[in-house]
């Protein structure tokens, strides 16, 4: 008869995910993760298969509640501008009050550059991140917020692409006189 799992799946994958976002995939060790959830090595490979595919659930978490997080925000938005800007300054305020930790996404596209599961994660979350902000742009386009002219793909991109710059710079240790500006300036490509 198969022993019961005593542990709690999610709980889990929240704390690897957090174990890896502030150390990266490579210096977690097995030992690490071990220790960290409170389990022994049978029973991660039994619940996860491999530290690589709790790796790959840690992050399809991470970019599930964080581009979730952003989509739902732009998705009730009223005042394009405004949640933009919301929405950038929270994410420097975040590499502002823990630079070393960064934001996993950009962690894991630098990372794990070479592991074609990391970057199809990556690459879906940005695109699924793009789209939202182009859906939003256009939105704002019909209630008169942005220039008929702009071109509401192009903008996505260039927002989409800036977010992770202004999480690089964060990582960086950019000060927030430097991420403000930069936010401040992105937003000038909305008039």
């Amino acid at each position: 008869m198969a022993r019961t799992r005593e542990f709690d799946i999610d709980q889990a994958v929240d704390r690897a995910m957090a174990l890896f976002w502030g150390r990266g995939y490579t210096a977690t060790s097995l030992q690490d993760l071990t220790a960290e959830l409170g389990i022994g090595s049978g029973s991660l490979y039994a619940a996860f298969g491999s530290k690589e595919q709790l790796y790959a659930r840690a992050l399809e978490r991470y970019c599930s509640r964080n581009a979730g997080a952003l989509i739902a925000e732009l998705e009730s938005a009223t005042d394009m501008r405004s949640a933009l800007r919301a929405a950038l300054t929270a994410m420097a305020e975040a590499d502002l009050d823990d630079p070393e930790r960064g934001c996993f996404l950009v962690n894991a596209a630098t990372e794990r550059s070479a592991d074609p599961a990391t970057v199809d994660r990556v690459s879906a979350t940005l695109r699924l991140v793009e789209s939202a902000i182009a859906g939003a742009l256009e939105r704002a386009k019909a209630r008169g917020e942005l220039p008929a002219g702009k071109d509401a793909a192009g903008l996505a991109r260039f927002l989409t692409t800036f977010i992770q710059g202004l999480r690089v710079m964060g990582k960086a240790r950019a000060d927030r006189a430097f991420l403000e500006s930069a936010v401040s300036n992105a937003l000038t490509a909305l008039d």
